[in-house]
Formats: structure tokens, sequence, C-alpha cells
């Protein structure tokens, strides 16, 4: 699917790639649900978050959370609070450190709790992108707390894009679970 470039492919994007996430997930045997992610023998598997994410569960709440980042993010800056999209402390080149922060604070969390949080936080994520305009989302200095993107940059990170980081992720642990 190509990359959003207007509220409506948006929408269609985000919706389209979470219900593919979603079932996806229903699709799971208990197998591939109860068995730890490992992609440890793969060599192409560099990148961080393949080590670090050992279960649906992982995944899950690292949406959740990336929800919850934007919302915060949206929130105080329309109230006139200044604040970065990320973690206070951390930025663009250190924010793998911050995915460890939202792991290790979700690792007390059940699989379904993780699956009803990414819901919700879906939900609300969804409402906030109905409720701006074309021109909000997508036209840059808008808002000049947004810098030198746009918010719907933000909201294909943490939707669309991010639900397709998912979907694979879970690919590659049923295709080395199933062979």
């Amino acid at each position: 699917m190509p990359r959003p470039k207007s509220k409506s492919e948006l929408i269609k994007a985000a919706e389209t790639n979470y219900s593919e996430l979603m079932e996806l997930i229903d699709s799971m045997t208990e197998k591939e649900l109860n068995t730890a992610f490992d992609f440890s023998a793969d060599e192409k598997k560099k990148e961080a978050h393949w080590k670090r994410d050992k279960n649906l569960r992982d995944v899950m709440i690292h949406l959740h959370e990336w929800h919850n980042l934007l919302l915060k993010w949206l929130e105080n800056n329309k109230s006139g609070i200044q604040k970065p999209f990320l973690m206070e402390g951390y930025n663009w080149r250190t924010y793998g450190d911050m995915n460890i922060v939202f792991w290790k604070k979700g690792q007390s969390t059940t699989l379904e709790d993780a699956m009803e949080k990414v819901n919700e936080s879906h939900k609300k994520v969804m409402t906030e992108m109905e409720s701006m305009t074309n021109e909000e989302l997508f036209t840059k200095n808008v808002y000049d707390w947004v810098g030198g993107s746009t918010i719907g940059s933000y909201f294909i990170g943490v939707t669309s894009s991010h639900y397709d980081w998912a979907i694979k992720k879970i690919k590659a642990h049923r295709k080395k679970i199933n062979g």
C-alpha cells in the first residue's frame, strides 16, 4: 500500500493494516501464540527489535505505547504545552532505548490486557485522526510544534507503518515455527 498523502488515504491505510493485523492474530494457533519469538539464527534480522520482542504481548505493548506517545504529544501541544514527540530524555538517535523502557514496562501485562490496551489506544488515535482536517494532517507548518514534517507523518508512523511492522514480525515468527 502506498504511503498515504491525504486524510482519506490515511484512514484507509490505518484501518486496513489494523484489520489485517487483528485477523492475523486471530488466526494464530496455540503453538504460535505460546512459542517465544526467536530470530537469533537469522543474520538478516539485525535491528534491535528482533531481539527485544519475545512474544505477541511485547509487540502489542509496543504499538500501544507508540499510540500513547502520539496522543500525549497532540494533547500537550494543542493545549499550548510545548513537548517533543518522544519521551523526555530521548531523541531520534536514542529512541531504541525508549523502546526498551516500554518493553520493561509491559512485562507484567498479560496478552489479553495488551490486546485490550492496543485496541483502545487505536480507537483513540483514529478519533484524533478523524477530527483533523486534511490540511492539518498533511500541510507543513500548520502547527509550529510539528517542525518540518506533518502531523500526518506521525499518524502514519504509529498506525499503518507500525501495523505493517507488526504483521511482518508475526509472519516471520509463524514461518519459523511452522517451517
